[in-house]
Formats: C-alpha cells, structure tokens, sequence
C-alpha cells in the first residue's frame, strides 16, 4: 500500500494523535520500545543531510528516511522530506509506504503540545513564536488545544514571512526576537538558525520553552543562559548525541518526557522548564500505525 500526503492530511488529525504518543513515550521510557539513535549521513555540498530512522514497537516497526535541506526555502520547496515505511513486527510483512512531510509536521507540534500541558503554567496566557514556518503554524494550533492564548506574537528573520503569518493567525509581527518573548508565558523556537536567537536575558523566570529547532550537536538555538533550566527531551540517548542546544551549553537533562507523564504528580523543581524536542522514529511509526489502520 502507498499512502501519499493527502491521504495522511484526510484521515490524521492532532487531537488523535496527543494520546496515542503519551503513550508511545511512556512505553520509551519504560525500556518497551527498541529504537536505536538515528543515523545522520551529511550532505555538505547542498547544506543538506539525510537520516534513517528505525523502530520496532509491539505489533508494528517501521523506519523513516528524512532528509533535511534548509535552503530549499528559497526555492519554495519543503526543507523536511521523509518517507515511513510500515511493516509488520510479527511476519516482517510489508505493510505500507507513507509519505513522511505532514507527519513529521503534525507529530513534531504534537508532542510539543504534550509537553506544553505537562510543563507550562495553566495560567499561561502570551506565545510567543520564532519562526514563521510550517512548524509555527502547526505549533500554533497544537498548542492552542492545551492553552487558551490571548496573545499571540511572531518573529522570523524574514519579515515578509512574519508579516504574512501575523495576518494569517491574527498575531502581533514583533520587529525583534527580544520584543516577542519578553513578558511571554510560552516561547516556541523553530528557526533554522545554526547560532542561539533566544536569550536567555528576555525570559521570565518562570517561561516555559519549546526548543524544536537546531538538530545536531553543532547547532543551537537557545545560548546557554536559556538553557539554564530544567531540560526535558523525549529521548535521553537521543539527546546526548544530536542536540546543540544541550551539548554546547553543557547543560544536563532532568527528565524524559516519557518520565514525567508515567509520574504526572512527582513534584516538579520551580523555575524555568526546556522541552528541546529532536523527533524520534517511535512518533513517527505511531502516526503512520494510525494512518495505515484509518486507510487499510
């Protein structure tokens, strides 16, 4: 079976896909899931990279192959391209192949969003978004299902870009990355950016970040007085490998995401919480196990 990404767009849907990866993410952390660390082969003469991404997770595995070309924004192409094979774990059967772009779209906000419930002020009431993409849009309305925002500000190095999105979402275009996070309950990072444009100066003690930006140990986009704080990733091996933001700030890891939701009542330390999100193939195969059963 193919499934192409309208296909995925008719049948997957965010509020469906919330609870199936809580689930998915307890089971990591819980040692129920078997998912090696992703394999990145670099693609230097375009700026770009391709990585595989294998899982094997009860009744299904699955592996995703997703290359990572940023400068395809300049010529109106997706920066993120992906293909999910499906199979079977009990015969080994090939079951599907489904097209990776809107899912690694909608499973990246997703998680951001449970993430969000677990760790943000239920009070918290300004977002504040760097970026202008496909991945603030779908932050935007992920997050929204777990906070009731009043305000709603952007910041992207291209402006044309914020301009649109601010008329698009009825939000505030902010002329500087400080001016849209100062005073901000949330912030979300999903920038290309290679060198930090979140300081740590312009938050709130309390500010909850959504990092989701920066894969690889070489880039970042948080500085170090950002990172400050309690990191949460989804997958601590993960991390220890592919994240800038981490490994350049020499900050530790309090807790996987997985942790935390097995424990909702364990006291959490006070200030200011990370989610540096990487996206993980157990998200992805998850997705794809709700596509295929919506379509087969």
């Amino acid at each position: 079976m193919e499934i192409t990404e309208d296909q995925v767009r008719d049948v997957l849907r965010i509020e469906q896909i919330i609870p199936a990866l809580e689930r998915a993410l307890v089971d990591l952390s819980t040692g129920n899931v078997t998912q090696p660390v992703r394999t990145v082969i670099s693609v230097p003469e375009h700026q770009g990279w391709i990585g595989i991404m294998p899982v094997v997770y009860g009744s299904f595995m699955g592996a995703k192959l997703v290359t990572v070309y940023p400068a395809n924004a300049k010529i109106s192409r997706p920066t993120h391209q992906a293909v999910i094979q499906l199979f079977s774990s009990l015969t080994g059967e090939p079951l599907a192949t489904i097209d990776g772009r809107l899912i690694t779209e909608m499973r990246t906000a997703a998680v951001s969003a449970i993430a969000t419930n677990l760790l943000a002020s239920p009070h918290a009431r300004v977002l504040a978004i760097l970026g202008s993409g496909v991945q603030a849009r779908s932050h935007l309305h992920a997050l929204s299902l777990v906070r009731s925002f009043t305000e709603v500000r952007v910041w992207s190095p291209t402006q044309a870009n914020a301009q649109r999105f601010a008329a698009e979402k009825d939000a505030l275009n902010m002329p500087t990355a400080e001016a849209a996070v100062r005073g901000a309950d949330v912030i979300v990072t999903a920038t290309n950016a290679a060198d930090p444009v979140l300081r740590g100066e312009w938050l709130k003690p309390d500010a909850y970040v959504n990092a989701m930006g920066a894969v690889g140990p070489t880039k970042r986009e948080l500085d170090t007085a950002a990172m400050r704080a309690s990191i949460v990733v989804e997958s601590r091996a993960a991390a220890l490998v592919e994240s800038g933001d981490i490994l350049l700030a020499g900050a530790s890891i309090y807790a996987e995401l997985g942790v935390l939701l097995a424990n909702p009542q364990h006291p959490k330390p006070p200030g200011r919480f990370v989610y540096k999100s990487l996206g993980i193939a157990i998200e992805d195969v998850v997705c794809a196990q709700l596509v295929y059963e919506a379509l087969k």
